[in-house]
This record gives C-alpha cells, sequence and structure tokens, in this order.
C-alpha cells in the first residue's frame, strides 16, 4: 500500500468521524472552539503538537491531525470556514506508523 492510500483510508476515516462530531450539539461544539492561531499556538506551545496531516472536509472544514514525537500527545481539529477552530479528539500514545494494512479484510479492520 503506497503513503498516497494510507493518507487517503486515513482521511476518510476521519472524515467519517467528522460526520459523526457534526451531530453534537452547537453549544458542545462551542465550548472546544477558538480562533485558529491561538488554538494553534496553544498546541504547540502547551503540548509541543505540531500539524502532521490536513484534509478537506465536508461543508469546506479544514481537517487537521497534530502531534508531539515527544509527549506522545495528538489532537484533532476542524477549522471553519469562519477562520473558527474547534478541538474535535486528543489523546496520548502518538506513533508514527505506515504500515501495509492492504492484507487485511474488512473484518480484520
Amino acid at each position: 500500500m503506497t503513503k498516497k492510500t494510507v493518507l487517503h483510508t486515513s482521511l476518510a476515516m476521519l472524515t467519517a468521524f467528522l460526520l459523526l462530531i457534526a451531530s453534537l450539539p452547537a453549544q458542545a461544539q462551542a465550548a472546544n472552539c477558538g480562533v485558529r492561531g491561538a488554538v494553534v499556538e496553544r498546541l504547540s506551545g502547551q503540548f509541543g503538537e505540531t500539524r502532521r496531516g490536513i484534509g478537506l472536509g465536508t461543508q469546506n472544514r479544514i481537517v487537521e491531525v497534530f502531534a508531539s514525537d515527544e509527549t506522545g500527545t495528538w489532537t484533532i481539529t476542524i477549522t471553519m470556514p469562519d477562520g473558527r477552530m474547534c478541538l474535535v479528539a486528543s489523546g496520548q500514545a502518538w506513533e508514527e506508523r505506515m504500515d501495509d494494512l492492504s492484507h487485511l479484510t474488512d473484518a480484520d479492520i
């Protein structure tokens, strides 16, 4: 499997996740949003995270994955067309992997 195929698969999974998030109440979403520059600065300054991936989601929303090799933290964000950036998910134990998953069937995933 090529890097491009892995990237497309990852972006497809993120898009599906974002469709789920889009159904959350607006009040819950607003609590995790801010000016993009400030959010990126906080992810970098507080967690040492840098952008690892980017894609275009539904409704012209930018989906980004930030992560840190040093701290192991990761964050998935959405940037709205109006410039607000919202935190969608975050966690720990980030690993940079490009495994060849072509041998797996849908049931294995």
